[in-house]
């Protein structure tokens, strides 16, 4: 059974949306399930799977989708009910205090009088109208939306400049103010590093190692990506750094990014020599190079931020660091279980940055790897479905998403990848990341468990091994509890790292 139901004028941001679609399709006997708002791209969507109905091709941007696909009309009932139970608001009391659902952000200043910092998710082309109104409020911004103009993206920094005020965004998808995990973050500890950062799994990866090294973070600062480019000039990373510097709770202070425009970066650490706290300035896939005027600390690994940061605030443990030098393989001995042909890998992540810096780290060591994040016109991939050789992905990328929930969110566009990647008789090695914390899949390692065996036994009945090298970002406070998400791939003779870093590392000396 299916049908397409449209539901007039009731917006819903985006990342509740995807949420709630991993779930439904989720549910024993739903087939497919499309719960979006009726933009151009999900209509397209709902065209692919054969659930596009004359109401939804007619539907506005602010319109509501519930396409449920079941195999009989019992589970079609049953996910139809859960949309309708997760969607609802838990309490419709109008008092103060009480769970409200305003509909602006006039109203919802008005219902949190205290409130001093709005999270904005709505269509690109709104995104920046509302950011503007939380500003004129006097509100610090998380502007998740990505599709923002770069004319109003330094329309809206300039603001939050003049006003002293934080836009972190567009497409800002991780921070952590004052131990508040919002939108895609870990919990973790809190201490007395502050950190600013271009890039959302970037800036996981660098507050989970923080806290795995015996550090605490005091605050986590996205900027969105495209800060550091020549059209905006880092307005929110300077913004960011001047911030952290007046903040008592923060002694040292991380800065995160890829390689910025060259006069951006010189604005940046010209404004280094006037913090009065120690900086470490972390360029992911940056070329080391005198540095000696600059104030910084220079590192270009998002492990190597995150121990520069706690060995600063003194808290860096050497009993703590042996542990994470030790190596939990034996490189010789997973030699030995692959043939000759089997000399190259995948690398199927859903972080980007992650994607990114494992390219950084395995590009030297062999003739040819290529990638959809890379910069390099020689590196990029051209096909992402048809490649060979070398290859890391981020599946979280436009193409790889275009209608469908992130991989953080939603994991099986990876599982049916890991199944296409053993087939393969050339590869040797399958390279994954997997998040944990705020916002991403409740259990992301259990439901890719399955596609890890079925890959091994393909590999096994064309008489080759398959190995698997994996690297879990987070931390025994996030909800999905690390050490259980370590085990269950463990189970599965699948290698976990103990940061991004040495998962590619451990690919580099078992196929090099």
């Amino acid at each position: 059974m299916k049908n397409t139901i449209i539901r007039k004028n009731a917006y819903y941001d985006s990342v509740t949306l995807m949420s709630l679609s991993s779930k439904i399709l989720d549910m024993e006997g739903v087939e497919e399930a499309v719960i979006s708002m009726a933009t151009d791209m999900n209509k397209q969507l709902l065209q692919n799977v054969g659930l596009a109905t004359d109401d939804s091709n007619n539907a506005g941007s602010n319109d509501l989708i519930i396409a449920i696909q079941a195999s009989n009309e019992n589970s079609y009932e049953e996910a139809l009910a859960l949309v309708d139970e997760l969607l609802s608001p838990k309490s419709k009391k109008k008092e103060k205090g009480k769970f409200q659902n305003p509909k602006t952000i006039d109203k919802a200043v008005e219902y949190m009088e205290d409130a001093n910092l709005a999270v904005i998710s709505v269509p690109g082309q709104y995104a920046a109208r509302e950011a503007k109104k939380a500003l004129e409020k006097n509100l610090h911004v998380m502007l998740f939306s990505d599709n923002v103009s770069l004319e109003d993206e330094k329309m809206l920094k300039e603001i939050g400049k003049e006003k002293g005020l934080l836009v972190m965004g567009p497409d800002c998808g991780t921070a952590c103010i004052n131990n508040v995990g919002l939108c895609f973050a870990n919990e973790v500890r809190k201490g007395r590093i502050g950190i600013v950062g271009a890039s959302g799994t970037g800036l996981q990866e660098v507050m989970v190692q923080i806290h795995r090294l015996g550090g605490g973070i005091s605050q986590a600062i996205g900027t969105g990506g495209r800060d550091l480019s020549k059209e905006i000039g880092g307005i929110m990373m300077m913004e960011g750094l001047r911030a952290l510097d007046k903040d008592e709770n923060t002694e040292v202070i991380v800065l995160i990014s890829k390689p910025p425009e060259i006069s951006v970066e010189e604005k940046i650490l010209e404004e280094i020599k006037t913090v009065k706290k120690p900086v470490v300035v972390c360029f992911i896939d940056g070329k080391e190079d005198d540095r000696q005027n600059s104030k910084a600390y220079f590192v270009y690994g998002l492990y190597d931020a995150a121990r520069k940061a706690v060995e600063l605030t003194g808290e860096y443990e050497s009993a703590l660091h042996e542990k994470e030098k030790s190596s939990p393989v034996d490189v010789k001995e997973l030699k030995k279980l692959l043939k000759p042909e089997q000399k190259y890998f995948r690398g199927l992540f859903c972080g980007g940055t992650l994607c990114s810096e494992a390219l950084s780290v395995l590009r030297d060591s062999f003739e040819s790897v290529r990638s959809n994040v890379a910069k390099n016109k020689s590196e990029k991939i051209g096909n992402i479905n048809d490649y060979s050789g070398n290859v890391l992905l981020d599946l979280g990328e436009d193409e790889f998403t275009f209608g469908k929930p992130h991989p953080m969110i939603e994991p099986t566009l990876r599982v049916e990848r890991i199944i296409r990647e053993s087939k393969d008789e050339n590869v040797g090695v399958i390279l994954m990341d997997f998040e944990l914390g705020y916002g991403s899949h409740d259990d992301p390692v259990g439901v890719t468990t399955d596609s890890i065996k079925k890959a091994k036994e393909i590999a096994r009945k064309a008489g080759r091994n398959l190995i698997f090298v994996a690297y879990i970002c987070g931390t025994e406070l996030d909800k999905q509890v690390y050490e259980k998400q370590k085990e269950m791939l463990e189970e599965e003779g699948v290698i976990v790292a103990k940061s991004n870093l040495e998962a590619a590392n451990i690919v580099k000396e078992i196929l090099s």
